[in-house]
This record gives structure tokens, sequence and C-alpha cells, in this order.
């Protein structure tokens, strides 16, 4: 019986290992009778979608390989030629992303990005309450231009020498962590010394008994200390060492019970913990909240964007001008609520000790926080030539995004004779372009003014090098989006041609008694439930047909459906699989699975809450969502032919 239930084990996790090879062969397979039996374009379409949507769900094959399956099953079916395949996965926002990839490119390689964060963390201080806003700020307005997922790569770094500061200076204080500084000039410099005496004590001449003294310290920096303090076994000769300053007795590390209570956590108190969760979940959502704003924030607004194009080619209301108006006061309420609810999850609701900015409530933690982001930012030296180039391109590049089309007074491309032929990927890869030709040194300089060691080298060697490199963009661009997207652009093709979206429609005609708010609502929590636990990109992709469709046939405008629901799939925040920046604050091992679901649901009700509030107010001028537009009903009726 042991043998054969041994067996049995050992079977299944064979099974388990190959579950994604059994779910490539498998999937399609079974579903084959699909197009066999029922041999029409729109089986044959469904059939490709519903085999790519379950390879993106299951990441049974990497996304962009599972992207490429409309690329040779279409041809196959007879549903699009392969040339007209092979067109669909190179658009207009191909180009556009590839050019804000140029600008990101710079920004990192010039660290422009972290001069910006330290510099708005330094404003915010470093109170718990003002450190976490200050980080979602940076966050917010960094992830606005940046990747959701290179942004919080970028800032989760400086965030955790933040708090690696808070943790081994709370090992070591003497003083209450609530207890604050009535003079922090004076006590903070007698501090200082006090703990360079301890130091002091610790580097005794006796080498043997400085060995023995070093790994003692270490661990209660590690918070793995299995004694009461700092008393090495040559205590007495440690003793006999004094520098006048500190009274003749043993070193010992303060609040030791506190220490030993918790000998097993890295983190001297609860309060140390919760600020690590409280600051890293921040994070990450303010990455998301951030990458809502710009039409090129996340993949899943270019997504949106292009097959919206596509689809309804006569709607001139999506443009960089129009999503940003529409969602920059959806993001700073959602930043705002956000805060609220970490500090009250985390931080409690003594909003009074933790946002204070006054310098006499700080305590010496805080003020050695503080003295870190300083000495970060010191680092950078002053501003440099290739910051001040990348900083103008970016205001540049804003600029001209804004007034192509401003839509209440007209845009610098009516200056032009021909008109529609200019788009924003227009202004993004021109400028892009210039990148790779300005040289990154000063003209008429003697010496090079590079931030960066590595760029410093390269600007001696070659006074003409530009300010970014092919392998600099090379290495940020994000080839897997870009096949994805195409993959989604190839299946909204093949639904439209094979008249499985009209057919879709015709499926969800019992919802017409519906109001249009109560569609979105219900396509808004599907899509924030489904992304949970598959990718923002696949999701958005499979859904958008749908949806249009859906829209058509109830007569709602399609945007009242189309845009809450791309912003809703950017709140997979439950779990670290839910989307990479996610999975990259998980990894520093401050949260626990159980932290992300908490306080993730939380935010995935305000971010629905406030794009329902968005699309029912503002968002109804804006769009003049309470008409079924022309250039919808042009669609539905082509559709129908």
């Amino acid at each position: 019986m042991r043998l054969e239930a041994a067996a049995r084990m050992d079977l299944f996790r064979k099974l388990w290992k190959a579950r994604k090879l059994i779910v490539v062969v498998f999937i399609p397979l079974s579903l084959l009778p699909l197009p066999l039996i029922h041999p029409s374009s729109e089986a044959c379409c469904a059939y490709v979608l519903i085999v790519t949507a379950i390879y993106w769900v299951s990441e049974a094959v990497p996304l962009g390989a599972a992207a490429l399956v409309p690329a040779f099953l279409y041809p196959l079916f007879g549903v699009l030629k392969s040339s007209e395949v092979a067109a669909e996965y190179c658009k207009d926002t191909t180009l556009l992303l590839m050019g804000v990839i140029c600008l990101a490119a710079s920004i990192e390689k010039w660290n422009l990005h972290k001069r910006i964060a330290l510099r708005m963390v330094m404003i915010a201080g470093a109170k718990p309450g003002m450190l976490v806003l200050g980080f979602m700020c940076c966050t917010v307005f960094l992830s606005m231009w940046l990747s959701n997922t290179s942004t919080t790569a970028m800032v989760m770094p400086i965030a955790e020498a933040v708090l690696q500061q808070l943790i081994c200076t709370g090992l070591a204080d003497s003083h209450d962590d609530s207890e604050a500084t009535e003079s922090p000039e004076d006590d903070g410099d007698k501090e200082d010394n006090l703990e360079k005496n301890q130091l002091e004590l610790l580097y005794s001449n006796n080498s043997d008994c400085t060995k023995q003294q070093l790994s003692t310290f270490s661990q209660v920096k590690a918070g793995q200390v299995k004694g009461v303090g700092l008393k090495p076994v040559c205590n007495q000769e440690v003793i006999g060492h004094t520098n006048g300053h500190l009274p003749e007795i043993a070193v010992e590390i303060p609040n030791v019970k506190r220490v030993k209570a918790r000998r097993d956590s890295q983190y001297p108190t609860k309060r140390d913990h919760m600020i690590c969760k409280c600051l890293s979940l921040s994070i990450t959502y303010a990455a998301t909240i951030g990458g809502l704003i710009t039409i090129t924030g996340t993949s899943t607004n270019l997504i949106f964007a292009e097959q919206f194009n596509t689809r309804y080619p006569d709607a001139k209301v999506i443009n960089f001008g129009t999503w940003f108006i529409f969602s920059f006061p959806i993001a700073i309420i959602m930043l705002v609520l956000t805060w609220l609810w970490l500090h009250f999850l985390f931080l409690g609701c003594n909003f009074r000790e933790t946002c204070s900015l006054s310098k006499k409530r700080k305590t010496r933690r805080e003020m050695l926080s503080e003295k870190r982001i300083h000495e970060e930012y010191a680092k950078l030296g002053p501003i440099s030539y290739p910051e001040v180039v990348t900083g103008v391109f970016f205001i540049l590049m804003t600029l001209l995004w804004f007034t192509r089309e401003p839509g209440f007074v007209p845009g610098w491309t009516s200056l032009f004779e021909k008109k529609g032929y200019r788009t924003d990927a227009t202004v993004s890869v021109l400028l892009g372009f210039l990148l790779f030709l300005i040289p990154a040194r000063q003209p008429f300089s003697s010496s090079s003014s590079s931030s960066s060691s590595s760029s410093c080298e390269e600007t001696e060697s070659d006074p003409l090098a530009p300010m970014i490199t092919w392998k600099d963009f090379q290495r940020l661009m994000p080839w897997e989006i870009v096949i994805l997207v195409g993959g989604g652009y190839a299946l909204a093709a093949g639904c439209k041609v094979s008249g499985l979206s009209v057919w879709i429609g015709r499926q969800l005609e019992p919802m017409s008694g519906l109001p249009p708010w109560a569609v979105t609502l219900l396509a808004c929590l599907l899509v924030s439930a489904v992304t949970e636990f598959a990718s923002n990109p696949a999701t958005l992709t499979v859904f958008l047909p749908i949806l249009s469709a859906l829209s058509e046939t109830l007569l709602i405008n399609p945007l009242h459906t189309l845009i809450p629901s791309t912003m809703c799939v950017s709140f997979g925040v439950m779990l670290p699989v839910g989307n990479p920046p996610n999975a990259i604050v998980f990894s520093y091992g401050h949260v626990q699975i159980s932290d992300m679901v908490k306080a993730g649901f939380g935010v995935n009700l305000i971010g629905v809450a406030v794009v329902m509030l968005a699309i029912t107010t503002w968002g109804v001028p804006l769009f003049n969502l309470t008409e079924f537009p022309a250039w919808a009903v042009a669609r539905n009726i082509t559709g129908s032919l």
C-alpha cells in the first residue's frame, strides 16, 4: 500500500511539473471540434480567441509567445490573410512607446529619476505619515512617464535604505520611538557622540576581544541576539578603555527586554514593522495610480487607445490631452484616499503624531532617516548637463502632446496643410531620435558633467557620445509587451472581420434593460476580479472587443464602458501575481500575502468607486456620454452588414 501511495504521489508530482505542457497540448485539441463541426468564420475566430486567452490566463507559454498564436492560426483557418495579420503587430502606439522608452532610457541613465525622488522625499520629511505620502507622490509622478515596473524597481531600493536606517537605529535606540526631542540640534549632537563613543568602545585595542564584540554587535543588529546585550567575554578589558566622555560601565544594547522578546524578528518593534509594510505597499499602489494618468503610463492604456482608434476611426476623442484631463483628478483622489486607507490600516488614526512637520516633535530615528536621505542626495552631486537636457526634452514632449489637439483651441497641427497625419507618436519618435544625436558632453566644456561613473567614462573616451545609445534603448524596450499588444490588435481585427463581435453583442441583448452605469459597474467589477489572477494586458485584450460589442448592442456610448474597464484592469493589487510591481515589493520580505490581500481589497474598492464617480460626473461633458455617437452608429451599421 505504501509503495502504491508513493507511486501515485510520484505520478502527481510529474504531472504537476508538466502541467504547462499539458495545457499547451490539451486545450487546442479539446476545442478543435468547434471549428470542425461549425466551419464558419465566427467559430474559427472564437477557437483562436479562446485558445489564446487560455494561454494568456494560465501563462502556460510566455505572454509574447502566446500573442503569436493568431499570426499562424488566422491564416490556417482562413479568417485573415497572413499579410493582414502581420500589419496588426506594428501600429502607431508601437512607435509612441519606442519614443517614450528613449526618453525613459535617458532619465534612468543620467539618474534624473533618483534626483526627483529624493528631492520630493526631502520635502516631505521623515515622519512616518509624511514619509509615506512623499514616496507615493514621487512614485506617482515618475510612473506617469516610466513603466510601473521600472518605477517600482527604482523607488524601492531608496525606500529600503530609509527603512533599514529606521530598523538599525531602533535596535540601538535608548529612547522610546514616540519620545520627541525638544532641542534637536543639541540633543542630536549628543546622541551622535554617544553612538560614536559606543562604537569606539567596541573597537578596543585587544584583537581577540574585538572579534568577539563585533560578532556580538552584528548579531544584535540582525535581530538575532540571544543574550542580553553587548557583554563580551573580555568585558573587563573594555571597561578599562574609556575615552573621557562615557562612564566606565559595560556597553549594553538599551531596552533589552524589547529586543529579547522579539529575537525572532528583524524589527525592533511592531510599529516599525507596520511602517515597513505601509511604505512598501504604498509604492506599488502609487505606481499603479500614476500609470493611469497618461496614455503612455501603462501598456493597458496603449492597448485601449489603439484598439479604440482602430475600431472607431472616425472618433477623434481620445488623445493625450483628453485622457489626462479625465484621469488626473482620478489619480489625485485615489492617491489621497489610498494614503488615508494605508495610514489607518498600518499606522492608526493619530495623524498629528505621524504627520507633524514640527522639528521639535522629531525622534532620533526620524532625524537619522532624514540625514540618510540627504546623504543619498548629496552623492548625486550638482545637477549635470545631461540631466538638464533630459529635463528639457521631458517638458517639451509633454507640452507638444498637450498642444497638438487640445480641443478648446486650435493646436499646432493646424499649422500644417494636411490634417490627420501627425499624432502623439510623431512627437515621441522625433524627440527620441534626437536623443541619439545630441552629445552628452556640454559644448565648449573641458570636462564631462556626467552623473554616473560608467557614463562619465563613456563621454571621456568619446566627447561626442550621444545622450543614449542603442544598448540603453534596447535594455528598457519591452518587446514582449509590443508583441502582446500586437496580438491583441490581431484578435480584435479577426473578431471584426469574422463577425464574432456582432454575434457576441447579440447574445448580450438581455442586458439592454440595465442603465448604463449598472453595465459599466458590472464590467469594472468583472475585469478587476479577473485581473487579480491574469496579466493586465491579456485581460484587457480579451474584454475590449466584448465590451465594445455590448455597448453597440445596448446603444451606450462605448467610452462609457471601455474607459472605466481600462482603468479598473490596472487594479490587480491584491496578490503578488497581480502585476510586476506587486511581485517586486513582495520580494523585499516586509509584507505577507495576507497584508497584500487586506490592503489591496480596500484599494480595489477605492479605485472602482472613484472611476465610477468620474465617468458619471466630469466624464459626461468631456466625452459627451449622454448620446450614442455618430462614429459608433456608423461602426454599428457596418458591423451589421
